[in-house]
């Protein structure tokens, strides 16, 4: 079966909004961001939805909202929470081929200063790190291919998906 989507999955701060759009435009692709669906569906910012209704009910929210895509020919950026939900991933999956940006821990402490405002799923008391450390078996888990993006400008990362992606894209 021909994959139309390309899916970009990685922590917060791994640029897949901003690498997303500019491949997107790069590719002739459309664009989505599942976090901003997100916030326009709740008619709240992802950090509101996190402190008012909880996390588990942001994740349900974030499931609801990945589960309701039908896309095709779009490159689609997801919440760094996604990989939490196997029905999500496995939508995602059907018809999108499923892209890791992956950093080294340090680079992405070196992108992340909002954390209290940016809508970031994580258990109270959780840092950073262990949220890395959390995530990272399970965004390898359902790539289809990991993008080591270490030390790249995000030319050279929209420059490393738009290679891979129409060969794999069928």
């Amino acid at each position: 079966m021909r994959k139309s989507n390309l899916v970009l999955i990685g922590m917060p701060g791994a640029g897949k909004s901003t690498a997303g759009v500019l491949a997107a435009k790069a590719l002739g692709m459309n664009f989505i961001d599942t976090d901003l669906l997100l916030q326009r569906q709740a008619k709240k910012l992802l950090q509101e939805i996190i402190r008012q209704e909880g996390i588990a009910a942001f994740l349900a929210r974030e499931e609801e909202t990945i589960l309701g895509l039908a896309v095709d020919n779009t490159v689609i950026a997801t919440g760094g929470s996604v990989i939490y939900s196997p029905k999500s991933m496995e939508h995602l999956r059907q018809n999108g081929f499923i892209v890791y940006l992956m950093l080294p821990f340090d680079e992405l402490e070196v992108r992340i200063k909002n954390m209290s405002s940016r809508g970031i799923v994580m258990a109270a008391g959780q840092d950073l790190y262990s949220l890395y450390l959390e995530r990272s078996p399970l965004y390898k888990a359902y790539a289809d291919l990991v993008l080591d993006c270490s030390r790249q400008h995000i030319e050279e990362t929209v420059a490393a998906i738009c290679a891979a992606a129409p060969a794999r894209l069928r």
